[in-house]
């Protein structure tokens, strides 16, 4: 277990966990350890983790001086980790309570924040005081729970003033999304995990100076993610929307049906969120509702294409040839729901992926842009362009379903095991739709305005040649093209897909 000494000598630990490029973590409660974070659902094998126990708490020192438990106070602590590390800038996460440590940190050493997750973040900081109307908003999403009406006495007297460690642990099913045996354990040990000496000087007179703190944010330059549970009542999804959009470069996420606690209540909804919004090569956007992570390349003032992946995929597929479209365009690649770093959903239709890419089109307002879409992108996209005509520019079709029954019609599907970087539900759905197709997708073939390209891979695809060839037929003025490369031609031939694309004005 590493330590450092910071600014008054007292000796504090912090915890690692993981590999990659470190992400340091704050811990919340107000002064719980930092084990109750474990390894935040899984984060841990994208980034390395640096958990800092805070003085008093945990493997930390008691400090000599118990007034240094105030939250302004401890920002100093932060800094001394930083320098520790030998870190010229951090990516700092910061959890419950320590949202306003980390909040004065960033008003105080804006310089040093490469990068800040705040995830159901407290916001006395700020001067955002507790609104009981919206904590007793949020305990109401709760009231079908077979635990809500034992639960909420405990609450309403919480409410009225009262906090003891009876009432805490009476109300703390409502801290979780689920409260199962995992969110059981991870609740009992928390009064052992908490320093309440420590707590009752945190929030102590003189710790905030709000006014200052927000003026000092609203300049923050590091980009910030503010991530709120749908059923949180500490810090409701609308005061942290309040939050966030005092800082000039924040995202906004709310993970469904999740508590206090996200990376609990759905670790890989909580992994995905804040990992793309980590990675300095992935951008997020709210298009109809869902997050859709989404990468770019090239010149924003050049004409816009965006590529959309096939099923199981994502936009990672396309990063060879959006490499060389850029040279030219502004590439898009976006991940649909239930594939990658995008939301999961569980539902899931080419009539859903029709509309990601609707919804992405406008949220980036991309209307006019040339749209390529492989196998399941390239329906959605056909699919969009025939309800949606004027909406796409150019299209191309790379090995897309044609919109026909599947004889013979697939089976069950069965899990491969193990992990996947997709939703599995998306497989059965899909499938389902390839036995019995809607027929209006065939009808509004002939209704696409957009000049159009279909590509067939050739007898080593799966999709009948035959199929994609009628396609083309039906859709006024396409052409059809093949290339000899199975279904992933533009993985397994990149050459001769960008040369078709460059035949068709594209490249």
């Amino acid at each position: 277990m590493p330590t450092f000494h910071t600014y008054d000598g007292t000796e504090l630990a912090y915890h690692v966990m993981g590999e990659g490029a470190p992400l340091i973590c704050l811990p919340g409660g107000a002064m719980r350890a930092g084990a109750y974070l474990a390894d935040l659902g899984g984060l841990s094998a994208v980034r390395q983790l640096i958990v800092l126990d805070l003085r008093g708490t945990g493997d930390s020192a008691v400090p000599k001086d118990t007034s240094t438990y105030r939250c302004d106070r401890l920002v100093e602590d932060v800094e001394a980790l930083r320098r520790h590390l030998g870190l010229d800038r951090v990516d700092l996460l910061a959890h419950s309570a320590a949202g306003d440590l980390a909040s004065l940190y960033a008003a105080r050493y804006p310089q040093a924040l490469r990068s800040l997750v705040l995830v159901a973040p407290t916001t006395q900081a700020v001067g955002f005081a507790f609104v009981e109307r919206e904590a007793r908003e949020a305990a109401a999403l709760r009231r079908s729970e077979p635990w809500y009406a034992q639960a909420l006495p405990a609450l309403e007297e919480i409410w009225a003033g009262k906090l003891t460690d009876e009432l805490r642990a009476a109300a703390r099913p409502f801290l979780y999304g689920r409260w199962d045996a995992a969110a059981q354990a991870h609740a009992a040990l928390s009064a052992g995990q908490i320093n309440a000496e420590a707590a009752r000087v945190y929030y102590g007179p003189g710790a905030f100076d709000p006014a200052a703190t927000v003026a000092a944010l609203r300049s923050l330059p590091a980009p910030v993610l503010v991530l709120a549970g749908e059923y949180d009542g500490v810090t409701t999804p609308d005061r942290a929307a309040g939050l966030a959009a005092l800082f000039p470069e924040a995202e906004f996420a709310v993970q469904r049906e999740a508590g206090h606690f996200p990376w609990l209540d759905d670790p890989g909804a909580f992994v995905r969120t804040v990992t793309a919004f980590l990675d300095p090569d992935v951008r997020s956007v709210q298009a109809g509702g869902i997050r859709l992570a989404y990468r770019v390349w090239g010149d924003p003032s050049a004409p816009p294409v965006v590529l959309v992946h096939g099923r199981c995929g994502s936009s990672t597929t396309w990063t060879a040839v959006a490499e060389r479209l850029a040279a030219r365009h502004r590439v898009y690649a976006f991940d649909f729901r239930g594939h990658g770093l995008s939301d999961w959903t569980g539902r899931y239709s080419f009539e859903l992926f029709r509309d990601d890419l609707h919804a992405f089109l406008e949220a980036r307002n991309l209307s006019g842009a040339t749209v390529v879409g492989h196998s399941m992108g390239g329906a959605a996209a056909y699919l969009l362009a025939g309800r949606q005509p004027g909406l796409i520019g150019r299209l191309v079709i790379e090995e897309a379903p044609p919109p026909f029954p599947l004889d013979p019609p697939r089976g069950p599907a069965e899990h491969p095991g193990g992990t996947l970087d997709f939703d599995w539900p998306v497989v059965p759905a899909t499938d389902a739709q390839l036995n019995e197709p809607d027929p209006a997708g065939r009808e509004r073939l002939a209704e696409i305005t957009a000049p159009t390209l279909v590509i067939g891979g050739g007898p080593r695809s799966q999709i009948a040649q035959e199929d994609l060839a009628w396609m083309a037929r039906q859709i006024p003025g396409a052409r059809h093209v093949t290339i000899d490369a199975g279904h992933l031609v533009h993985t397994e031939r990149p050459e001769e897909f960008l040369t078709a694309l460059r035949s068709f004005g594209v490249g």
